[in-house]
């Protein structure tokens, strides 16, 4: 079986081909899949601190999520999302592992989809606000420090 590989990336190092195919996963999954009509190009993925992680195998991007730089000095994990055909095995967590590395001692903090509260527990993220609801999908605010 061909190897599972992890791509870290800025906007500038990203070519178009492999921007197409992450953006396609996101829209595929969060527009499509999960019914969520919103703006999916917000213009955060070309901010210079901006990093994008993957895991591809034989050209298939199979799981994805940015890291923002925000203006406090925070980064901002967002966008975790993994292909249909390869859920089940372990991607998420692998490239959250990844995100963690990157991001070293800053602090961290995303928007957990309710129902996945517990897997970012399990990484070291505590809810620090109050449940709401986007797009129809309840979220969670976490956060996680050094």
């Amino acid at each position: 079986m061909p190897s599972t590989q992890l791509r870290i990336a800025g906007f500038a190092d990203l070519d178009a081909r492999t921007f197409h195919d992450l953006v396609r996963l996101r829209i595929d999954v969060f527009v499509v899949e999960q019914e969520c009509a919103y703006p999916e190009l917000d213009g955060r993925d070309l901010e210079p601190g901006t990093r994008h992680l993957w895991l591809a195998r034989d050209g298939a991007v199979l799981a994805y999520l940015r890291i923002l730089a925000d203006p406090d000095g925070v980064a901002r994990i967002g966008r975790v999302v993994v292909a249909p055909s390869a859920r089940g095995a372990g991607y998420a967590g692998r490239l959250l592992a990844a995100a963690l590395a990157e991001i070293g001692d800053l602090p961290c903090v995303l928007e957990a989809q309710s129902h996945l509260v517990d897997f970012y527990a399990r990484r070291g993220f505590t809810v620090s606000g109050p449940e709401y609801v986007e797009d129809g999908i309840p979220h969670t605010p976490m956060r996680r420090d050094p």
